[in-house]
């Protein structure tokens, strides 16, 4: 907390705290709480109507503002999958064609032992494919799938 709002409150400089009460108002969306906007006054007791029909404004007009962030960062946030969902089929497609080079194997087997080796090092499929690709990881050392037991 900042320092002069601790002091303002506790009375730290004044001797005396220069809120005596607390009011908290909902952040609604419909009918559901979001959140509350917490109101200090000099006085104690209960707040005036028109003070609480003022306050209950200014609420409604956060709660829009904290919602259009959110929706702001959720269409942020999916955008940028597609982009990363393209650039992690580049990296394994690379991974393929470096592993199917040094190993020998078809497209379609590298990418069976290059799925079979992310399963069985417990490591995600784009991980494996980009230290192929780097070359941090041997293509010689990806271990074959291992066959489905029945």
């Amino acid at each position: 907390m900042a320092p002069r709002f601790v002091d303002a409150v506790t009375g730290t400089t004044s001797g005396e705290p220069v809120f005596r009460a607390v009011h908290a108002v909902p952040l609604r969306l419909r009918r559901q709480a979001i959140g509350a906007m917490n109101l200090f006054d000099r006085q104690p007791g209960a707040m005036r109507a028109a003070d609480l029909a003022l306050g209950q404004a200014f609420a409604d007009v956060a709660t829009i503002a904290i919602l259009q962030e959110r929706a702001i960062r959720r269409a942020e946030v999916l955008s940028e999958q597609p982009q990363g969902a393209l650039t992690s089929r580049v990296i394994i497609e690379q991974a393929k064609g470096v592993l199917a080079h040094h190993t020998g194997l078809s497209m379609d087997q590298a990418f069976n032992q290059l799925r079979g080796h992310a399963r069985g090092t417990n490591q995600r499929l784009s991980e494996v494919a980009r230290a192929i690709a780097d070359r941090t990881l041997d293509p010689r050392a990806v271990r074959p799938a291992n066959p489905r037991r029945s």
